[in-house]
């Protein structure tokens, strides 16, 4: 039973802040108010939307389920899994419940067309470019090490494989070890949370300084 409450706990606190209360909020900061699609490119905007917010929910739900039934863990960071994670979404990118959730922002944003939640979005995409490279691939490499190195140095960070990694992928086609993870993909993904967040903060001033 306890094990249970861990995980709605986690659950209740980080996706439903950022799926639901935040988005809630910030429609009522700005009077966004949705709205049936009212010509051709709105309603294509809302369908991919509603395609990509699907999407998002299965990768955020099966990322949970591999946490719970595999790391033993929730998707708390003060609850994290007991073991290292790396099979089914995982497999294709080291971080798809992140990614399933910037998803389902993204397609929030499409389906009521607002600016607004777009910018939720990027900022929660920016915050969590800065955040897993400097905070929590430390502390995975501290629980995990060996282990954790490799499975990073092959699988990238939010970008998915075209071809599911496995343990036996260690070579690339030249013999030569593969740097999907830490090499220039990871670098140039930590640069984009750089922009990102600077980008961000400008338009925060800005728009204070205006007010």
């Amino acid at each position: 039973m306890l094990y249970v409450l861990r995980h709605l706990f986690s659950i209740l606190l980080l996706p439903a802040t950022v799926l639901v209360l935040l988005p809630i909020w910030i429609a009522r900061r700005w009077n966004v108010v949705p709205r049936w699609p009212g010509d051709a490119l709105e309603w294509l905007a809302a369908a991919a939307g509603a395609v990509l917010a699907a999407v998002g929910l299965l990768l955020l739900a099966s990322s949970v389920y591999r946490f719970a039934s595999e790391g033993r863990g929730t998707l708390a960071p003060w609850d994290p899994p007991r073991r290292l994670v790396m099979r089914g979404p995982y497999r294709y990118v080291r971080n798809p419940m992140i990614s399933g959730v910037l998803v389902v922002l993204v397609g929030l944003a499409l389906v009521i067309r607002s600016w607004p939640h777009a910018i939720w979005a990027a900022m929660f995409a920016g915050l969590n470019l800065l955040f897993i490279p400097l905070i929590e691939e430390p502390t995975l490499e501290r629980l995990f090490g060996e282990d954790y190195r490799a499975y990073r140095r092959r699988v990238p960070r939010f970008i998915p494989l075209v071809r599911p990694w496995s343990r036996e992928d260690n070579v690339d086609a030249g013999g030569a070890a593969m740097d999907a993870g830490d090499g220039w993909l990871g670098r140039a993904e930590f640069m984009i949370g750089v922009i990102v967040a600077v980008l961000l903060a400008l338009a925060w001033l800005y728009s204070r300084a205006a007010t």
